[in-house]
């Protein structure tokens, strides 16, 4: 029997107190429905309906570039009437998996072990055992320990209210029996709305054999409902990432302080200092270190660098046995070679810097060509913007830029130049040669330097 996905997502979260719709809010970088689309991609369904509601432009514009079955819920009369809904696109033959976009943790081995616990007409139910069951479902079961029902906790009775065993959410069912009890459910209820989980009396009347399983984990059916509760789901995410990265021999200082927000690709021996924060696809060679406080996004650093504390690199690659920071900005279109050192309080913007080149203090270096062996002194920038159009610097191999010199791009400083310190270079420098501006040096005699009146 195929399978085919039905995601929940319509919900507006007004607990979140935001304007975004809830299922947008990011776990490790990622919406929430994101993680959901994660998990049930990788069961490889025939089809994905997302069932969405609140904020439906935003979701969808989010979501682009996903292959899924959009099912608009313009208002929302509970969980069976979303599913109702999802269920006109959904083959009769197939076996239906219901999920929900915010609840991201859920894993792929908990879905499949969900799935195939149906049998072959059956019914199958996640639950879980709580010590404080609060307000989700209670599970209800008869002497022979068989499901008879679901009561939703403002239905419930006071013996019933006491039951530790919960429900979901999650559940997998035949799509030509569901079809048949979604028509029948009714809204007269507490809430008055559509519950979802009458369904399983209706089953248990038809004779229908409802199972249930139990998550792995117990953070995996943890929904999200406010700001505190998607902090606390941030950290049982940050754990279970820091806990695979140190598996795989990355050493991390302080597991409870590192944030993944995207994939890692670590070499051996890498070590990674607190506050650290990774975003987009980062790749760390062998023997990386990353220092305390640093952001990368989108990052490549090679084998033997070390980015000293508090850089930011977004979008750039960093070659082997460099030495970056602290203090350093590497943005978009930086490309640092073998052997270079970035020093602190350097920006590089969309240049090259050369194996073995050295940009040490407080220097700007944008749209730029840098050779080999180079040394920048500090103050040093590079006017690559006239007001209108960006141009660009060439700086040739083992070329010897004074402290606080100015170059005005366009412009080109030859192989082995040296430009003195203080220079502001509007004109190519020859190679080889001392280049500078510099105005004479003068004193005044007699000058007195002005007093602030009483």
């Amino acid at each position: 029997m195929k399978l085919e996905v039905v995601i929940l997502a319509a919900g507006q979260g007004t607990r979140m107190r935001s304007a975004l719709p809830k299922v947008l809010h990011t776990l490790g970088g990622r919406p929430l429905l994101a993680h959901a689309l994660a998990a049930a991609e990788a069961l490889t369904p025939s089809a994905i309906h997302v069932v969405y509601g609140h904020g439906a432009e935003a979701v969808r514009a989010a979501f682009a570039r996903t292959r899924v079955r959009w099912v608009h819920q313009a208002e929302q009369h509970g969980t069976g009437h979303a599913v109702r809904l999802a269920m006109a696109g959904v083959d009769p033959a197939s076996l239906v998996l219901v999920l929900y976009g915010d609840v991201p943790l859920i894993t792929p081995a908990t879905l499949r072990t969900l799935a195939a616990a149906t049998g072959l007409d059956g019914v199958a139910l996640l639950t879980a055992e709580l010590d404080e069951p609060g307000n989700y479902g209670r599970i209800l079961r008869d002497g022979a320990g068989r499901v008879t029902r679901i009561v939703e906790r403002k239905d419930a009775s006071p013996a019933e209210a006491a039951v530790k065993e919960i429900n979901t959410g999650f559940l997998a069912a035949p799509a030509a029996k569901l079809n048949g009890w979604l028509v029948k459910l009714s809204r007269a209820n507490a809430q008055g709305e559509y519950y979802l989980t009458d369904i399983i009396g209706m089953a248990v009347a038809e004779g229908v054999v409802v199972a249930t399983h139990r998550p792995a984990h117990p953070w995996e059916i943890l929904g999200i409902n406010s700001r505190e509760e998607l902090a606390h789901l941030e950290r049982i995410h940050q754990k279970q990432n820091a806990s695979q990265l140190m598996q795989q021999g990355v050493t991390l200082r302080d597991p409870a302080r590192f944030d993944l927000r995207g994939k890692l690709k670590c070499g051996r021996d890498v070590v990674i200092d607190v506050n650290v924060v990774i975003e987009g696809e980062v790749e760390l060679g062998d023997n990386v270190v990353i220092g305390p406080n640093n952001v990368l996004r989108d990052a490549r650093i090679g084998a033997g660098t070390i980015i000293h504390p508090n850089c930011v690199i977004e979008k750039a690659a960093v070659g082997c046995d460099c030495r970056v920071g602290p203090f350093a900005r590497l943005r978009p279109g930086a490309e640092i070679g073998d052997g270079a050192h970035i020093g602190n309080f350097v920006e590089v913007k969309k240049s090259v810097v050369g194996p073995g080149s050295k940009v040490n203090h407080l220097a700007y270096i944008g749209d730029t060509t840098i050779g080999k062996h180079v040394n920048v002194g500090a103050g040093t920038i590079t006017c690559n913007y006239d007001g209108a159009n960006k141009h660009r610097t060439v700086i040739e191999d083992n070329a010897f830029i004074g402290s606080n010199t100015a170059l005005v791009a366009p412009v080109t400083v030859g192989a082995g130049a040296t430009i003195g310190a203080g220079s502001v270079i509007a004109k190519d420098a020859p190679a080889g040669e001392l280049t500078l501006t510099r105005a004479e040096q003068r004193s005044i005699k007699g000058w007195k330097r002005p007093v602030k009146k009483k």
